[in-house]
């Protein structure tokens, strides 16, 4: 029988810390990268592409000087040479930079966002407020919820 547990390397780490995330050693470094919150795959190539990192390398695999490279490129949000349109938070209210936020900061930013919203009585703030679709969509028919469900017919 062919022997399926795998050796234990000692340079090999199986836990990789980027952003207050852990991301799984054994998962290539593209991949792992997409793991966190307010990054896709596409976003992941062009950083890994940004620091000359091996793309189907496994993240455990890096050394500590290519991590903390990777992590201090993350972690400070200074993406230089990638295009605006790839961030996820373009056009700030308050600077009107084009940031890219990772993780607890994009939650942070999105709730600040909506509260704000809010506050100014904006249509997508009063349909936050209500509960209600707030992207256009039809609410007819979806988007029910509570007791009442299906169709109501008049008292004869």
């Amino acid at each position: 029988m062919a022997e399926t547990k795998r050796e234990k390397r000692e340079d090999f780490q199986y836990i990789v810390r980027v952003a207050s995330r852990d991301l799984d050693g054994e998962r290539t470094v593209q991949l792992a990268l997409a793991d966190l919150k307010g990054i896709g795959i596409r976003l992941s190539h062009m950083i890994i592409k940004q620091l000359g990192l091996p793309a189907h390398k496994k993240i455990g695999e890096l050394s500590e000087k290519e991590l903390d490279g990777l992590r201090e490129y993350i972690e400070t949000k200074q993406y230089e040479g990638i295009p605006g349109w790839a961030f996820n938070h373009r056009g700030e209210m308050v600077s009107g930079d084009d940031l890219n936020l990772v993780s607890n900061d994009l939650d942070i930013q999105i709730n600040d966002d909506i509260n704000a919203m809010k506050k100014v009585k904006s249509y997508r703030g009063v349909r936050h407020e209500k509960g209600k679709k707030v992207r256009g969509q039809r609410t007819r028919s979806n988007g029910r919820h509570g007791l009442t469900m299906g169709v109501q017919r008049k008292k004869e």
